[in-house]
């Protein structure tokens, strides 16, 4: 169905958390994509389906040699591989040193990634981890692929007021100008907050009533629980029911309302395409 691009604006509000977070709970079969340019966090956190560590030359840096002589969607699933839980991820880059090894490929990658749901072998929505994105970090190249931006933010003023600057900026850049949060044009910009589950509704109307009347063409589209008990569960590092976190809990309820609110219309416009469902 769509190509999903999570990013921040600065600082560490919790990007990879939420990107894991809702790969884990998508209604369908989903690819995570470490694309932070910056490097992936993954392959330090997390464990392989058969026990050991993830394998940090397959993933991003592997696909590199692939991409410069084109990109078939289905050959993503040759340097996809899975974590201990079965969620399919593209590991990301080591360093930042290695991202000069992907100059002028992220469109080709943001074509392949858009285009995996369409795949009549392995189709599968995409989850991309773009990091941040303040200054001109090549991830943003993905952006005119995806279906939907989501601004990942916390809640103290200043993040606020920089997630709106951030969607301000991307509608012109994306869209050449701010539009109603009606609008359908692609990429929908999203905003989801990482938020205290006791104030989360209130702020999230606030911030939402904020973003309409910046004319930033952006609109939150949820909560997802600031939790650092089910972060750490999540990563692995505690022990626990994780289905009962609050971060999970939350995080499957964003999920389920980005699909219940947005997925008819990238059907439809993937109709419209020529890119019959």
């Amino acid at each position: 169905m769509a190509l999903i691009a999570l990013a921040a604006d600065k600082g560490s509000p919790g990007v990879t958390t939420a990107a894991v977070a809702l790969s884990a709970v998508w209604p369908r079969r989903v690819l995570l994509a470490e694309t932070d340019p910056a490097g992936g966090d993954l392959v330090y956190r997390s464990a392989a389906a058969h026990g050991g560590p993830l394998n940090p030359n397959t993933g991003m840096l592997s696909i590199a040699a692939t991409a410069r002589r084109g990109l078939v969607p289905d050959q993503l699933w040759d340097h996809v591989q899975p974590l201990s839980g079965g969620l399919e991820v593209l590991v990301g880059l080591g360093i930042a040193e290695q991202a000069a090894g992907l100059a002028g490929l992220w469109p080709t990658l943001g074509h392949a990634f858009s285009s995996l749901a369409d795949s009549p072998n392995a189709p599968a929505d995409v989850i991309a981890d773009c990091g941040r994105i303040s200054g001109d970090t090549p991830a943003v190249e993905l952006f005119p692929h995806a279906a939907l931006v989501l601004l990942i933010s916390r809640t103290e003023p200043e993040a606020i007021a920089r997630v709106r600057d951030r969607a301000a900026a991307l509608a012109t850049k994306l869209h050449g100008g701010p539009r109603g949060a009606a609008s359908l044009a692609t990429p929908l910009i999203g905003v989801v907050l990482i938020a205290d589950p006791g104030d989360a509704s209130k702020i999230a109307g606030q911030v939402n009533d904020m973003l309409v009347h910046a004319q930033t063409g952006a609109r939150v589209v949820g909560t997802i629980a600031e939790d650092p008990t089910g972060a750490d569960q999540l990563a692995g590092r505690k022990r626990g029911r994780l289905d009962k976190s609050l971060l999970i809990r939350s995080a499957r309820k964003v999920a389920a309302d980005i699909y219940q609110q947005y997925g008819a219309a990238w059907a439809h416009q993937a109709q419209m395409n020529g890119r019959p469902r």
